[in-house]
């Protein structure tokens, strides 16, 4: 799984079959159940994560008592990066959304790696820039856009990212709460719960056993507009 998971991540999968070989034993395989916390915000940031199996939210904790979800990480998908780079406590706290499976390696061991596959050193600058200007697109829709348009981006993006095709629609396999998509997009329950009905109502969206599945034509010309 170690190596597998490692072809899946934006940085390693650079590497050549023989030195993701010689790497994979510097790093170590963990489960947790749904719920679970990986790691806390303020937690010594020792070890570098990319999740292996299910779904990981990374949650940003208010002074008002808030939650407020940064993102949602699939199979190969790493975090807690930058505070391991910058040796820095945990920004956020990591959670399972189900049942799931992370690799992780300590920070000494990366940096020693880093240090003997420079090619990793510039992978690692390209992913992080990216990442950056996500988190610049995800604000200034959090500070212009209306609400709905807020949602129904984020469904786009989770459609793209992580779902599965399943003939006019893609499937996010995951349980995805009203309250979660709110969290994610800056807006209240009840306006998230009236917004995702009225998807539904022009068939841009709809439910099959506690799963959402997302018609991207229709989303994408409803931004558009």
């Amino acid at each position: 799984m170690i190596i597998e998971t490692l072809k899946k991540n934006n940085i390693f999968s650079s590497l050549k079959n023989d030195e993701l070989q010689k790497i994979a034993k510097f790093f170590e395989k963990l489960n947790f159940k749904n719920n679970d916390y990986i790691f806390t915000e303020g937690d010594l940031s020792e070890w570098f994560y990319i999740t292996a199996q299910g779904k990981i939210k990374i949650i940003k904790h208010t002074i008002m008592g808030k939650d407020i979800i940064l993102e949602i990480m699939s199979a190969g998908d790493m975090f807690g990066g930058i505070a391991v780079l910058d040796n820095k406590p945990y920004p956020a706290s990591a959670q399972a959304m189900e049942p799931a499976a992370v690799i992780r390696i300590s920070r000494k061991n990366l940096l020693m790696i880093l240090d003997e596959y420079p090619i990793l050193k510039l992978e690692i600058v390209k992913y992080f820039s990216d990442r950056l200007r996500d988190a610049h697109e995800m604000l200034k829709n959090i500070a212009t856009e209306r609400v709905e348009k807020r949602i129904a981006s984020l469904l786009v993006k989770l459609s793209e990212k992580i779902g599965i095709d399943t003939g006019n629609y893609k499937k996010l396999d995951f349980s995805l709460t009203r309250q979660e998509i709110a969290e994610m997009v800056g807006t209240t329950v009840e306006t998230c719960i009236r917004t995702m009905s009225k998807f539904q109502k022009e068939g841009m969206v709809k439910s099959s056993e506690n799963r959402i599945l997302i018609k991207i034509d229709s989303l994408k010309k409803f931004l558009e507009s």
